[in-house]
């Protein structure tokens, strides 16, 4: 193998699982050191930085971050099933403790003279804001609904995200300056562009919720309801009650919030009913087992077959048993069983099977192209439709997906834009920067806490099932307290403190080797990587996570490290006699809108 290229920022990256898991980058292990310190204001803004709503996702977010985290791969000693540092939560704890941070928001640069136009107060179109605004751009940003949010406040229930969460998250943005047109849905693109906009970002999610098409759907249609659309009812209170048995049909996160709002809205049998099984349904695990937590059932393989109703009553729903059957590429078919049909009484169904993009206000003659999906014709990287001047993102541009996906995509729109309107290229993504820091304090000491903890993940604290299940407002989960929060923070291995070796100081002595807990270190002949894995002193066998090569040392052999399972302790630094191994913080700052993102960066710096 070629020496490891340490110099290419993709690589100290990809060994911080978490943060290279995250759509928006958010440097975890970095604000998590400041959660355990007691910083909770620093730990807010980082995040804010990054993922803008840390509030707000500190209690919903996908968490794309966790099942990527190196703990739930290392800990393989404290149980059966090893769980990663609760990130999410902990992100909650930053913003629930904070203290004034108006005061460290972005200053605001004297306009510019361009004018962009945001269709949607949702999270993406929001990010787009935050990041062009402080520019000098006026950002106008367009919603039909009187407040800002867009899905996170018509679609996220109550008890899981209070309303003061959204108000004060979305204020920050709004306060820059932004022009928020509220109750002003925008309905026609061609009117839109007339109003001289100099670029248009359009952010109104997949406003659509896919129906059922089995007999009965339309004489029992009083009784049965869209998922989304039912959500938004209820938020903004113009459903407040359900009759005693509910059907969700459904196996995704806006089930899961469907069945657990009904619960409190009357429902005294609540079941959501799936056509696929348990452990294939889209909703994230920990919202399946909220609701089981609280008493709903989850009915999987049952395929909906027909609503029974009478005189316009809705009866009940009769469905198809099925299994799966899986062919020789794993792909999956549904298959009768045989068995006769179930059948399940029901005063109302929730249907939320799904969402689709709808977009009638945008004509056909306007120039942005759609592909047969309904999807608009986008650049994967820069978000640029097929008019120049017209970006999309969210939920908008490439289907339902979430939250911090939608931040992602905000952040690199908000790139293309300003590197458009400065009349450079927006196929041209500027390079991250990075920063490797030693941590070194000492001989045998470091800037950071660097044992490890023994410690099981912590739960998070529940509000009592008869003051929860009582209303929809209420919210569950309590958060942790400082004191846990400290202890949970503790569990972070510090991923983004990377063992960096230096193979001119290094005498081969195999220190490093006897001291490492996780046998991560070999020193060994070099051969191409598949024969190389299977020789180490503890075969790395997780592909995914590449391989840290030296060059060839004096004895002509190499060091190899194995990144998957590393603990960042630092031993191998501690006992090194030589120095060869040092513990740096690697930071990677994600290059957002501004001069930074721009080519005349480049010729600045060329001519320093």
């Amino acid at each position: 193998m070629q020496p490891t290229n340490t110099t290419r920022p993709d690589y100290f990256h990809k060994v911080v699982d978490c943060q290279w898991a995250c759509p928006a980058h958010t440097p975890v292990p970095e604000y998590i050191r400041l959660i355990g310190q007691g910083r909770y204001s620093d730990a807010y803004m980082i995040n804010w930085v990054s993922n803008v709503f840390p509030g707000v996702l500190g209690r919903t977010c996908d968490r794309p971050c966790e099942p990527a985290c190196r703990r739930g791969r290392v800990e393989e000693n404290n149980g059966a099933a090893p769980e990663p540092v609760a990130i999410c939560r902990l992100k909650r704890v930053a913003a629930d403790n904070k203290g004034e941070v108006k005061a460290r928001m972005p200053a605001i640069a004297a306009p510019n003279g361009k004018r962009i136009a945001c269709v949607g107060a949702g999270p993406a179109s929001l990010t787009v804001a935050r990041d062009l605004a402080p520019l000098g751009y006026e950002v106008t940003v367009f919603d039909g609904e009187a407040k800002a949010g867009g899905f996170i406040r018509s679609q996220i229930p109550r008890f899981r995200l209070p309303e003061s969460v959204i108000d004060e998250e979305t204020g920050y943005i709004l306060d820059m300056g932004v022009k928020f047109r509220s109750g002003e849905r925008v309905e026609s693109m061609q009117a839109l562009l007339k109003q001289g906009y100099d670029a248009v970002f359009v952010g109104c999610g997949a406003p659509r919720g896919r129906d059922l098409d089995v007999p009965g759907r339309i004489e029992a249609s009083a009784h049965i309801h869209i998922g989304i659309d039912w959500l938004a009812s209820v938020s903004f209170g113009h459903v407040t009650n359900v009759p005693p048995r509910v059907i969700v049909l459904g196996g995704g996160n806006t089930a899961m919030d469907c069945c657990r709002s009904a619960r409190r809205m009357g429902g005294s049998d609540v079941k959501v009913i799936v056509r696929s099984g348990f452990e294939e349904m889209k909703a994230s695990p920990w919202e399946k087992e909220d609701a089981i937590h609280e008493g709903i059932p989850i009915i999987n393989f049952h395929v909906p077959k027909s609503f029974e109703h009478k005189d316009g009553k809705l009866l009940g729903m009769t469905f198809e048993i099925v299994r799966a059957v899986y062919d020789e590429k794993g792909r999956r078919t549904l298959v009768p069983t045989g068995q006769p049909d179930a059948f399940f009484e029901c005063d109302a169904v929730l249907v939320a099977v799904g969402q689709e993009n709808a977009f009638p206000w945008i004509e056909s003659d306007c120039g942005i192209q759609f592909d047969k999906w309904g999807l608009p014709v986008l650049g994967q990287e820069t978000f640029q439709s097929t008019v120049p001047q017209v970006f999309f993102g969210g939920d908008a541009a490439f289907g339902p997906k979430n939250i911090i996906t939608a931040v992602a995509h905000g952040h690199e729109a908000a790139v293309s834009i300003d590197r458009f309107l400065h009349g450079e290229s927006v196929a041209t993504r500027p390079a991250p920067r990075v920063n490797l820091m030693s941590q070194k304090m000492g001989i045998h000491e470091w800037s950071y806490h660097n044992d490890v903890s023994g410690d099981t993940r912590f739960k998070v604290p529940w509000a009592k099932a008869e003051t929860a299940l009582a209303s929809i407002r209420v919210e569950v989960e309590l958060g942790f307290d400082a004191a846990t929060a400290f202890k949970e923070a503790s569990r972070c291995l510090n991923c983004d403190v990377q063992t960096v070796f230096n193979r001119e100081t290094c005498i081969e002595c195999d220190a490093c080797v006897d001291i490492c807990p996780m046998d991560c270190i070999t020193f060994t002949s070099n051969g191409d990587e598949a024969d190389l894995r299977t020789r180490l002193k503890a075969p790395a066998m997780h592909t995914a996570q590449d391989l840290y090569v030296s060059a060839e040392l004096k004895t002509g052999r190499v060091m190899v490290k194995d990144e998957d399972v590393c603990l960042h302790c630092g031993l191998c630094a501690e006992r090194c006699p030589t120095g060869a191994w040092d513990m740096q913080k690697f930071l990677l700052n994600t290059t957002q809108a501004g001069p930074g993102c721009r080519d005349a960066r480049k010729a600045h710096l060329e001519v320093a």
